[in-house]
Formats: structure tokens, C-alpha cells, sequence
């Protein structure tokens, strides 16, 4: 295949490539689910109580949040390509060293591996969406990438109880780190010739210094940046609180086996992919209708995080069902809250900043997932419930708009504005 810029792609090779770093993606995060769901399991082998595993997940997600600060460094210098190509390989390596943890300091430093190594994959997505769709595409991207990881994480449930009962936990974490090699030569074989795949930006920085396309200090110094990274803290507390103890929630509630969370898993991660492919879709339609981007990001935010704020009734249900169904609406909105803060990234930071902005938005998100679960993990073990916890996540999303507003009154495109974001140059 000879070279060409990612310009002259046909749409069947743009969604191929993207499909295949979707997939990627899945066995990225297999390890969420996998620990979540066989959580029992492993409290048994090591004897942990609640905050002891409250305090690995805090881990995990400590480790990924100081890596985004160099992956997005390393995105933006590799360029997609090498990127994915340097990332897959690391984190599922990383992945497949749980085989051999055996106790608990094993499990820690396998974990802190997997925080480190999966932090390539955020900045990796945004910014291959950046260089393969144009601007009013990137929304419905984001969307599709979404509704894939939803499918993968729906599949889980179903899946790893089965899985771990073969190979034990350890061998589904195994199983994870194959499917990133099988992942990662496909897209090898489909990238292969693809120029414009290695290159760090758009072109929309020729003729600046490398140094001064590296410095975090502009980054660091613009008021967009704050206004993303701070929103993503606030929203993804909710997010990983969800992730790492909803299972627990479930088995505490109702009861319910390992077997019987497959059901209620599949039907909160469903409503996380339909709920970004939702969002993504609208918010294409509407930027094609003539709608500013401003308009957009800003009405879907506060739709989701409307939709997000009855979640603390599901308290108040003594059903089943109810509550599941609530829960996957719930994931919606904060699918759909998520999806316009990395549109905006795309919307408002000239694309060899991409990579940067987005990583240092997922350290600020990550360290609100070490916050809630160290806080989630003692909450419990007073004997609070979940109530207080619920109560947050209702109101983090309403304050993670506000601080957005209040900090990016109006989203402008450099196009729109030439002169808009001179923080960034």
C-alpha cells in the first residue's frame, strides 16, 4: 500500500483502523470488569476486607493518573502508529503478569503495571479521532468508539464467570493481554503505508519549534484546559465509583451471586454505549443542522447530567429491575457527559496538543477514581452505605457543568476564531 495522507482515506479504511483500536480497547479495560466481578474471589484468596480492596483499585488508578502525564507527551511525539503499536504491547503484557501474582504484593505491582500501561489508550483514541474524521464526524466517532466498549464490557459478565472457572481470575487477566497481541497485529497489517498515521499533528503546527510544540506551559496556562480536566474529575468520580463497586452494590443489595450479576452488568454497561452512541450521533446531527459547537456541547451536558441526578433513588426501591434499569441510565448520562468534554478537546486544542490535554484531563480523572475509591472503601466499612455516595454522584455532573461554564463560557473552533485560544500557541 503506498503512502497517503489520512485526507485521501476512503471511509471503509477510517472506521477499520478505528474499529480495530476500539477493539484494543476493550481488552485495555478487560481488567475492570474482571476484578470487579471476581472480587469475592479474590478477597478470599488474600483475606481483604472492603478498604483493602478499595486500596487496590485506588492503586491502579493512582498509577494511570501520573502516567497520562507522560503518555500524552509520548502520544503526541510517536504519532498514532507507533502510539498503539509501543501501547499494545505494553499494557498487554502488563496484563498477562497477573498470571503470576500470588500474593498480595504481586497483585499490587501487576496492577500498578496495568495503570501504567493502559494510560496510552486515552490519549491514543483522541487523538487518532482527531487525525481521521473532520470536525463534525468526531462526536459520532467518539460515540461508536463508546458503544463498541460497552459491548465488550456487556460480553464480560456473561463471560468471565465461565472464563475464571477454567483458568482462574488470574488466566482471564491472561486471556485479556492475548486478545491486545491478536488486537494489535491487525491493525499492523491494515496501517501498513499509512503516512499520515506516524505524523504528531495535522499540520496545523508547521513552521513551530519542536520545543515550544512540547512545552506543557501553554498547555498548563489556558483556561480551556482547566475548564476540561477539572469537569473530567469531577464526572469521572462517578464513573469509576460505578466500575469498581457496582458488583459489590448488587451482591450487598439483592443478594446476588456471581452468576446473577452477569444480567444487571450487561444492562448498566448497555446503557453506557447506547447512551455515548446517543449523544455522539445527536451532537453530529445538530453541528450538521448548523448548531455551534458551544450550543452543542453544552445542551447535551446538561441533558446528561439531568438524567444523572435521580440516581439516589435507587435506594428507595425495594425491585430489582427498577433499579438495574435506572443504573444503566445513569451509565447514559455519564457516557454522554464524557463524550462532549473529548469533543471539545478536538474542538477547541490545536491537534499536536491533543495528545497532552487529553492525558492531563484523564490524571485529573483518574485521581477523582483514587479519591472515590479510597473514600468508598472507608464509607462502607463505617457502616454508611451507599447513600452518601449516590448523593455525590448525582450532584457531580450539575457541578462539573458549572465549573465548565464558568471557566469556558463559549466554545470557539481555532477556524471559527483564528485568534481564539492564544494560550495554546
Amino acid at each position: 500500500m503506498a503512502a497517503e495522507p489520512a485526507s485521501a482515506l476512503s471511509a471503509r479504511l477510517r472506521w477499520s483502523l478505528f474499529t480495530i483500536l476500539c477493539v484494543a480497547g476493550v481488552f485495555n479495560a478487560m481488567d475492570r470488569p474482571i476484578i470487579a466481578i471476581l472480587k469475592p474471589d479474590m478477597m478470599a484468596d488474600f483475606g481483604w476486607s472492603d478498604s483493602d480492596f478499595g486500596d487496590l483499585a485506588a492503586v491502579t488508578q493512582f498509577s494511570a493518573a501520573f502516567a497520562f502525564l507522560v503518555t500524552g507527551w509520548l502520544v503526541d511525539r510517536l504519532g498514532v502508529n507507533r502510539s498503539m503499536q509501543v501501547g499494545a504491547s505494553a499494557w498487554s503484557l502488563a496484563a498477562m503478569a497477573h498470571g503470576w501474582a500470588f500474593s498480595t504484593w504481586q497483585v499490587v505491582a501487576a496492577r500498578v503495571g496495568l495503570g501504567v500501561t493502559e494510560a496510552v489508550q486515552t490519549p491514543l483514541t483522541i487523538k487518532t479521532v482527531a487525525h481521521l474524521f473532520p470536525a463534525d464526524q468526531r462526536s459520532l466517532a467518539f460515540g461508536f468508539a463508546t458503544l463498541l466498549a460497552g459491548a465488550g464490557t456487556i460480553a464480560m459478565p456473561f463471560l468471565i464467570p465461565g472464563l475464571a472457572e477454567a483458568v482462574g481470575w488470574r488466566g482471564a487477566l491472561v486471556a485479556g493481554g492475548i486478545g491486545g497481541f491478536v488486537s494489535l497485529l491487525a491493525w499492523m497489517w491494515l496501517a501498513r503505508g499509512i503516512a499520515a498515521l506516524n505524523a504528531r499533528d495535522g499540520g496545523e503546527n508547521a513552521g513551530v519549534s519542536q520545543a515550544a510544540s512540547d512545552a506543557y506551559g501553554p498547555i498548563l496556562a489556558a483556561r480551556a484546559t482547566w475548564a476540561i480536566v477539572v469537569a473530567k474529575a469531577l464526572s469521572d468520580m462517578t464513573w469509576w465509583f460505578i466500575n469498581f463497586w457496582l458488583a459489590d452494590y448488587y451482591r450487598k443489595a439483592f443478594g446476588l451471586t456471581t452468576l446473577e450479576l452477569a444480567v444487571p452488568l450487561a444492562i448498566a454497561f448497555a446503557g453506557s454505549g447506547i447512551g455515548a452512541f446517543v449523544a455522539g450521533w445527536v451532537s453530529t446531527r445538530l453541528l450538521e443542522a448548523g448548531w455551534s459547537p458551544n450550543r452543542v456541547r453544552k445542551s447535551v451536558m446538561l441533558a446528561c447530567a439531568l438524567i444523572v441526578a435521580p440516581l439516589p433513588l435507587v435506594l428507595e426501591l425495594d425491585t430489582f429491575w427498577p433499579v438495574a434499569v435506572m443504573i444503566g441510565v445513569a451509565m447514559a448520562g455519564h457516557q454522554g457527559f464524557s463524550l462532549s468534554i473529548f469533543s471539545t478537546i478536538t474542538d477547541v486544542v490545536p491537534g499536536a496538543k491533543v495528545g497532552r490535554v487529553t492525558a492531563f484531563g484523564a490524571f485529573m480523572g483518574n485521581m477523582g477514581g483514587v479519591a472515590i475509591s479510597l473514600a468508598t472503601g472507608r464509607v462502607l466499612d463505617a457502616g454508611l452505605g451507599y447513600g452518601p455516595l449516590f448523593a455525590f454522584a448525582a450532584a457531580s455532573y450539575l457541578l462539573a457543568l458549572a465549573w465548565f461554564q464558568l471557566l469556558l463560557p463559549v466554545i470557539r473552533r481555532p477556524e471559527d476564531t483564528p485568534h481564539a485560544l492564544p494560550s495554546f500557541d
